[in-house]
């Protein structure tokens, strides 16, 4: 029964992978590292971090430095930031600027050990300019939520506007904002402490910008 389950695990776990990753599958198992890495991108984007995890590994083993940085992204996830730190780390020395991206976000998590704003920021501002890789829009947005919190570098809201807006310009206007709302609302261990009054002030700047997703979530906070 048991060698049943695992066969029909597998089974169910190809159709998935067919049905959200028909593109890059077969290459992905004719062993194509880049099509893996978008394998792994698409199961874990769909929540399937498991898979995400064996993809991305087969993908970095093969050489493809991104895949290394998506692993950082899981591990970090889980609450490994020790290793997710480490992988960071090769992926930005290999060029890859999604690692660079996710060692900046460590840099400036006290879980992950010793803080570097200034590395963190150096690495973000670098990564954002390349607007042409979707990096960019990740690095905007980190970059507004550490002027946004004013920690270890001084506030300034109209510095993480600029780079929210310029991140929201790159994926839908209003979108940055909002998630720097739910970051304030929920906190980020290590790097945001939760603040109700700078998660309202974003949301009502993202739902300003007409984004309804962050008028709703307001309305919501604010009845809190």
């Amino acid at each position: 029964m048991k060698h049943l389950y695992l066969l029909l695990l597998l089974l169910s776990s190809q159709a998935f992978a067919e049905e959200i990753g028909s593109p890059y599958l077969a290459q992905a198992q004719a062993g194509d590292s880049r099509a893996q890495y978008y394998l792994a991108e698409t199961y874990y984007s769909s929540g399937d971090d498991k898979q995400a995890e064996q993809w991305a590994e087969k993908a970095a083993t093969g050489g493809d430095v991104d895949a290394m940085a998506l692993l950082s992204q899981i591990k970090f996830k889980h609450g490994d930031l020790v290793q997710a730190k480490g992988l960071a780390q090769q992926a930005m020395v290999a060029g890859s600027a999604p690692g660079a991206v996710m060692l900046a976000r460590l840099l400036v998590n006290t879980q992950a050990g010793k803080t570097d704003y200034p590395q963190a920021l150096s690495l973000l501002e670098k990564a954002a300019e390349n607007t042409e890789d979707d990096a960019a829009v990740d690095a905007q947005l980190l970059l507004g939520l550490i002027y946004a919190n004013g920690v270890e570098v001084a506030q300034d809201d109209a510095q993480a506007t600029t780079w929210f807006k310029r991140s929201s310009t790159l994926s839908r206007t209003g979108y940055a904002e909002y998630w720097a709302g739910k970051v304030f609302q929920q906190g980020e261990v290590g790097f945001i402490t939760p603040n109700k009054q700078k998660a309202l002030y974003w949301l009502n700047l993202s739902c300003s910008e007409g984004f309804d997703t962050g008028c709703e979530e307001f309305e919501t906070l604010s009845g809190e």
